[in-house]
């Protein structure tokens, strides 16, 4: 089964100005990754501790963590952590974040031994949304991450349900359902 379109929303080329943006976004998401990695990858007593369950909102919750050095704002993500119903050894954790330059990133965690190069399926209330690359892997989990545009927005914020296809083999697709139940608020709250 083969994902096509668009990388969930992204044009496949950009201007300069465009290229400038997406570099200060890489450069603000690249800190924001590694400081996600360490909060949401941790015991739910080390998150309480080293990140803050600020709100709950339907199935999404909003996580905070202490500013890092050098910045005055502490660092939110809208969060939502789920396994497969048929496979407890898989699960994902989606993390949707809003930059003050206006940016929104969606950054999705699979587990190691997915196969990198389909990437990450999304479909939302049924319709193919499209796909985007792995970007990278840790020793726990790997990760692909998009800039998202209003109109993928809006999906998120009305849909119902949610479901990112990841890959063990080229025939086998894994389909991940994710509520969408309270992404709204949350959003609005974040």
């Amino acid at each position: 089964m083969a994902i096509t379109g668009p990388n969930f929303g992204m044009p496949n080329k950009t201007s300069g100005k465009q290229a400038a943006v997406l570099s200060r976004s890489f450069i603000a998401a690249s800190l924001a990754i590694l400081l996600s990695v360490a909060l949401i990858h941790q015991p739910a007593a080390a998150q309480t501790r080293d990140g803050k369950v600020r709100s709950q909102h339907g199935d999404w919750q909003i996580v905070c963590k202490p500013p890092p050095p050098g910045a005055s704002a502490e660092v939110c993500a809208v969060v939502q952590s789920v396994t497969a119903e048929d496979r407890n050894n898989v699960g994902l954790t989606v993390y949707f974040q809003k930059f003050t330059d206006g940016t929104q990133v969606l950054r999705v965690f699979a587990p190691l031994g997915v196969l990198l190069p389909p990437g990450l399926g999304l479909k939302i209330d049924g319709e193919d949304v499209g796909n985007a690359p792995f970007l990278r892997c840790h020793s726990f989990a790997c990760y692909a991450q998009v800039t998202v545009d209003a109109k993928l927005v809006e999906k998120l914020r009305t849909g119902k349900q949610a479901v990112f296809i990841i890959f063990q083999t080229e025939e086998a697709g894994i389909g991940i359902p994710i509520s969408l139940k309270g992404f709204g608020d949350a959003l609005a709250k974040l």
